[in-house]
């Protein structure tokens, strides 16, 4: 399984401004392409998720993930903020790359959980947010999860 198989360039948003982490979940949200009532019951979970612990895992990287009926399958979006907010990480460094999971409360295949794995896995190589940071287009986000594992 590769992880770009649920990430959709037009998914990807690159250095995108944000205040605060309620406006890059929303962000996140948006790039998934899901309608009003979906994208309201979206985002709070995912706040009620954040609010039981950090989704920052260190490196500049968050994961933000739910499982939730809006979405048939495992989708991801992935966004680059122009400026790194803080995110009560694990080291302490703000966050700058920000990848959201979301996937149904009960799925077949199940992706969701070895997905969320290998994106963890990912972002404890030294070398993919020096890739990320250099990301140039949208559609480079797979051969930048490919190298470092994802």
């Amino acid at each position: 399984m590769q992880l770009s198989a649920f990430l959709a360039p037009s998914a990807v948003a690159l250095d995108i401004e944000a205040s605060d982490r309620d406006a890059v979940l929303a962000a996140l949200v948006e790039l998934l392409g899901v309608t009003g009532r979906q994208r309201t019951t979206l985002l709070r979970l995912l706040t009620r998720r954040e609010v039981l612990g950090s989704t920052a895992v260190g490196r500049g990287i968050a994961i933000p993930h739910c499982r939730t009926l809006v979405v048939p399958r495992v989708r991801m979006a992935y966004a680059r903020l122009a400026t790194p907010l803080p995110w009560e990480s694990l080291d302490g460094d703000p966050v700058r790359h920000v990848f959201l999971i979301v996937a149904p409360p009960v799925e077949v295949s199940n992706q969701y959980l070895p997905a969320l794995a290998r994106l963890a896995h990912f972002a404890r190589d030294p070398g993919a947010t020096r890739d990320l940071d250099r990301l140039e287009a949208p559609a480079g986000i797979a051969a930048v999860l490919a190298a470092h594992g994802g």
